[in-house]
């Protein structure tokens, strides 16, 4: 299948040619290095080279496993000096597979994941390879947290730099906009800290503007209260006839008055078969889950989050107060390592009858029991951040829709794409043609996709990127070329 552009069906069914890099060089890497230097003969190559996305099997001619700033300074010049594709690994979890790659230089900063809280300040220091969870967990010793994914294995790096929707973002904004200051690696090697008072069009840039202008270190986050019991709401209601349409008609409706404390989501599929996770008899039918998270007092949201429960007879009610770091965990178990994943978005700019009754068309035809169709409502905090403090574009949307296509055999990868590309194709007539890209495929849309992402913000990260990367060093991530044309740029 040639045409498909994907790269978990296009690798090769061999590792390709080892890249063939100056032994002197390596060895002066090697010399001054703190962490470790792992070549394609060490026994642990091959799981130091794959990453959580089962589709991307790559074989790239050096990971470094970092374990300072120093190591990652040194690694930034090697691979400068030697002309290296690089790829930097946070916690490994880009669907698209952008950490990693054939060839080149892995940052591995899997070693580099401590987390410091002053709760005194609210503030969170989290070094580039930490994961989710650990910052949960770091933060709710003090009842506080900043707002992160739903699924606690996620990269705190990829995440915040692309934006980060998670259970916080109604009440206190996106990842990005929680990011107050960082310490990053530039292109020519340089430690720069990126905050309001110094490098603040550097800080500008990664709310939201991806890895294009070096390598993060160290982000610090606002810290806000919560928990450590919030009110939480998961409940399976029954897919079948027009039951998914009413659901979808409800949860717009409801998420049209719902205060900024309530951050709810909907989401369409079939009952996979884990019978660890619901019962047997539903295995198969189609659902809609509607959940939300009260970011507030647990006896206030269970009043505001009533409605959700009261709507129909849930086939589920796993609803209640439960701990924080627990609702961050919930979705865990349905992304495991090494299945195959291929995700897609697009901005709603409504989700009127006519829209929704076009997406339940499409969720109906999922080809895995394993895939669903997220709806995520873009309101409250989020909706009111000021696209001046970052560059992450994409609060006017009404909802962001996500199909997520997961399944587990290879034989399956065509039909579970096409299925998600052919839906997210046919809903363009309903929105600006804006993505969410820490959710873009395989970004195989190219340079017209990331244009639409960042609209008016394009010009001005184009400019960015001419000053921080201007030869395009770190271009595996929701690239923006140094040299791309801005004549009309964001119009």
């Amino acid at each position: 299948m040639p045409n498909m552009d994907m790269p978990g069906m296009n690798e090769q069914a061999t590792p390709p040619a080892v890249t063939e890099l100056d032994p002197g060089a390596v060895h002066a890497l090697a010399a001054r290095f703190q962490g470790r230097i792992i070549r394609p003969l060490d026994a642990d190559y091959d799981e130091a080279r794959a990453v959580w996305n089962g589709m991307i099997d790559r074989y790239p001619a050096l990971i470094a496993r970092c374990a300072s700033v120093d190591d990652v300074v040194a690694t930034v010049n090697f691979a400068r000096e030697q002309r290296l594709l690089v790829a930097v690994r946070g916690g490994g979890h880009n669907v698209a597979g952008n950490a990693t790659c054939d060839g080149g230089l892995v940052i591995d900063l899997s070693r580099m994941r401590r987390v410091e809280v002053d709760p005194g300040a609210r503030i969170a220091r989290v070094e580039g390879g930490a994961t989710w969870g650990a910052v949960d967990a770091a933060t709710q010793a003090y009842g506080l947290a900043t707002p992160g994914g739903v699924f606690s294995r996620t990269g705190v790096a990829g995440l915040t730099l692309g934006g980060g929707y998670g259970w916080l973002r109604s009440t206190y904004g996106l990842s990005c906009d929680n990011l107050v200051a960082a310490q990053v690696v530039t292109a020519d090697g340089r430690v720069l800290r990126a905050s309001e008072t110094k490098n603040r069009d550097l800080l500008w840039g990664l709310r939201g503007g991806g890895g294009n202008f070096g390598v993060v270190t160290e982000f610090e986050f606002q810290l806000h209260p919560v928990g450590p019991g919030v009110m939480f709401v998961f409940t399976l209601h029954d897919g079948s006839g027009d039951n998914m349409a009413r659901a979808l008609r409800f949860y717009r409706d409801f998420c049209a008055s719902a205060p900024d404390a309530v951050n709810p989501i909907a989401s369409c599929g079939v009952v996979p078969p884990h019978p660890e996770l619901y019962p047997v008899e539903i295995h198969g039918r189609p659902f809609t889950l509607l959940g939300a998270l009260y970011a507030g007092p647990p006896e206030e949201g269970e009043r505001a989050l009533q409605p959700l429960r009261d709507f129909g007879a849930p086939l589920i009610d796993a609803s209640g107060v439960r701990p924080y770091v627990e609702v961050q965990r919930a979705f865990d178990a349905d992304y495991p390592d090494g299945m195959r994943y291929y995700w897609k978005s697009l901005n709603l700019m409504r989700l009127d009858d006519a829209v929704i009754a076009r997406i339940v068309a499409h969720a109906r035809q999922q080809p895995s029991p394993l895939s669903t169709t997220d709806l995520w409502s873009v309101g409250g905090a989020m909706k009111r951040g000021d696209a001046t403090r970052g560059a992450f574009h994409g609060r006017h949307a009404a909802f962001l829709l996500s199909p997520e296509a997961n399944w587990e055999d290879p034989r399956d990868d065509e039909a579970n794409i096409r299925w998600a590309r052919e839906f997210v194709a046919d809903m363009r007539e309903f929105s600006d043609g804006g993505r969410y890209l820490n959710f873009a495929g395989f970004q195989e849309e190219g340079d017209a996709m990331i244009r639409g992402a960042f609209g008016p913000q394009y010009a001005r990260l184009v400019a960015l990127k001419r000053r921080y990367d201007p030869t395009n060093l770190f271009r595996l991530n929701q690239n923006i070329p140094p040299d791309a044309d801005i004549g009309g740029a964001g119009n």
